[in-house]
C-alpha cells in the first residue's frame, strides 16, 4: 500500500483466495480501510460458488491493465501469493479452456463415488504422459487435469505448451524476504491474530459449503475438522500454523526459481526505498 501511494497507483491482487467475499478473516483480506487507502481490485468480489482460476484471472487483469495505467501514470502494483496468477499475468498461461459446470459436477460425482485411487486411474486412461508427471497426492490437481481432458475431448499434455508470451508493460518483481525463525514466528502470530479477529465464526458461517474449491484453502480445512469434532481448538491451530509455514516453505522455493525476482530482507532494510530506487 505504501508503495502505490507514493506511485499515486491501485493494487491488483494476485490471491485466489481473497477475491471470494464473505471470508475475510481466514484468507487475511485488505480490510475496508485498507481499500480505502488504496483502491484494490479482485478483492471481496465473488460468490463463493463462482469459477475463478489462473487463465480467468490474467484474462481480467490484462484487461483492466489500460485503464488503470491511463489513470495511474502508467503504473501498478500486483501482489499476492498465489504463485500461479503471478505467472499467468507476467508469462502468460496456456489455452486451457475454462472448465463447464456440468464436466466440473461430473468429476466431482465420480471422485464421491469412487475415491482417489479410481481417479488417479482415470488420469492414466485419459493422459498417461501427465499422469506420470503429476504429484499424485495432490488429488485437487489430479481432478482438475480430469477435467480439462474431458472439456477439451485430448489430452492436457497436448494443451501445456509451457510458452511464454510478450507482455508490452515492463515488470519488476519483488519479494519480501526475513529469516526463517522471523518468517515462522509472524505466521504463527497471526494465525492467533485471525482467531481473535473472528475465524471460528467465519468458518461456521460456511460450513455447509465446505465442498465449494473457494473453501479449499489452509485455514478452512483445519477449521472444519475442529467443528467436526475430530481435533480440538489446540490443535486445528497448531495444525493451521504448520500447513501455513509449509505453504510459504513452497512460496519461496516456488519464487527461487525465478531469476527475475529481487528479493528483499525486511529486517534492517527499508523495503520502500529499495523498491522505489529500482523504478
Amino acid at each position: 500500500m505504501s508503495v502505490a501511494e507514493r506511485l499515486g497507483t491501485e493494487i491488483i491482487s494476485a490471491d485466489s483466495r481473497q477475491v471470494y467475499a464473505d471470508i475475510p478473516v481466514i484468507t487475511a483480506a485488505p480490510s475496508d480501510q485498507d481499500m480505502a487507502r488504496v483502491p484494490h481490485h479482485f478483492v471481496r468480489t465473488l460468490p463463493l460458488d463462482a469459477y475463478f482460476s489462473a487463465s480467468v484471472f490474467e484474462t481480467e487483469a490484462l484487461n483492466l491493465l489500460p485503464d488503470i495505467f491511463a489513470r495511474c501514470g502508467g503504473t501498478t502494483v500486483v501482489c499476492g501469493g498465489s504463485m500461479m496468477y503471478i505467472d499467468a499475468l507476467c508469462n502468460g498461461i496456456d489455452d486451457i479452456p475454462t472448465i463447464s459446470d456440468r464436466v466440473r459436477l461430473q468429476v466431482a460425482v465420480m471422485h464421491s463415488e469412487r475415491g482417489d485411487e479410481a481417479m488417479l486411474e482415470i488420469l492414466r486412461d485419459l493422459d498417461s504422459e501427465y499422469y506420470e508427471a503429476v504429484d499424485r497426492r495432490n488429488i485437487k490437481r489430479v481432478l482438475h487435469a480430469i477435467e480439462i481432458c474431458l472439456e477439451s475431448g485430448t489430452r492436457y499434455t497436448k494443451l501445456r505448451k509451457g510458452t511464454r508470451k510478450q507482455r508490452d508493460f515492463r515488470i519488476l518483481k519483488f519479494m519480501l524476504i526475513a529469516p526463517r525463525d522471523i518468517l515462522f514466528d509472524r505466521i504463527n502470530r497471526r494465525v492467533l491474530s485471525m482467531l481473535d479477529a473472528g475465524m471460528e465464526e467465519e468458518a461456521k458461517k460456511v460450513l455447509p459449503f465446505r465442498h465449494l474449491n473457494s473453501l479449499n484453502t489452509v485455514g478452512f480445512k483445519e477449521m472444519f475438522k475442529y467443528l467436526d469434532g475430530e481435533w480440538d481448538l489446540d490443535t486445528a491451530i497448531a495444525r493451521l500454523q504448520k500447513n501455513t509455514r509449509v505453504y510459504a516453505k513452497k512460496q519461496l522455493t516456488w519464487f527461487a526459481r525465478d531469476k527475475e525476482i529481487r528479493t528483499i530482507d525486511i529486517c534492517g532494510n527499508d523495503a520502500l526505498s529499495h523498491i522505489l530506487s529500482a523504478l
